[in-house]
């Protein structure tokens, strides 16, 4: 079982989650952000799957590994998919929408398509490493996207403060998870790190929980101050 820290941090996480199904329900939003909703649904039952598996198996069975790489793999796909939905509303406004969801698809398909490539020689590292690659993969290729969303947003005279928001906490969340697995072989020296994927996992259902609770549909930002901030 994993320790006191990392369980608290596992169990605030999942709240976190729920909240912010929760709080879209209460704004009368679910539908419209229905991918980020998915997401941290389906993230709560791989919480629950992992804990189940964890309980019966321990942490070191060749069970709780399987579940856990690809349950991983499965979420990181839902939050590749809830940053598409999220261009989708951008560029939305701005007539790309279906082209924007074709293009996605093949970017999808084709990161999957290199990580198997990676992997695909031994047999053994296919259980658990092609879904590390695919992970891995995504988490990079969903940081180039957030920030090219990002430039986007930035054409636009004035944008939804929810999008604005989402995207920001997005891209902030990427950049780190990103890094973090550039610091996965510190592990071992650096106990602390093993509990960084757990504190990121606490701080994207928590800002975009705060967002929805303090922002409405209408409300809009205008981008010009945000292109003088990044000067």
């Amino acid at each position: 079982m994993p320790g006191s820290v990392a369980l608290f941090l596992w169990c605030v996480g999942t709240l976190l989650e729920v909240c912010f199904v929760v709080c879209s329900l209460a704004r009368k939003a679910f539908f419209r952000y229905f991918f980020l909703n998915l997401y941290f649904i389906l993230s709560v039952l791989t919480s629950a799957a992992r804990f189940l598996t964890l309980n019966a198996y321990g942490s070191s069975s060749d069970q709780y590994a399987h579940v856990y790489y690809y349950t991983d793999a499965l979420l990181t796909v839902a939050l590749f998919i809830a940053l598409i939905s999220l261009y989708s509303l951008v560029f939305g406004e701005l007539g790309f929408s279906k082209q924007i969801r074709f293009a996605a698809v093949l970017l999808l398909l084709g990161t999957a398509a290199f990580s198997y490539g990676v992997v695909w020689q031994s047999e053994e590292r296919l259980a658990t490493s092609f879904a590390y690659e695919l992970s891995q993969n995504l988490y990079f290729v969903g940081l180039v996207l957030t920030y090219i969303l990002w430039g986007a947003v930035l054409k636009l005279r004035e944008a939804r403060t929810r999008l604005v928001q989402f995207i920001l906490s997005l891209g902030l969340y990427f950049s780190a998870y990103a890094a973090s697995y550039a610091l996965v072989n510190l592990a071992d020296k650096f106990s602390a790190v093993q509990y960084l994927s757990q504190l990121l996992a606490c701080l994207l259902p928590l800002s975009w929980s705060v967002t929805m609770l303090r922002h409405t549909e209408d409300s809009r930002i205008a981008t010009a101050p945000l292109v003088a901030v990044q000067r």
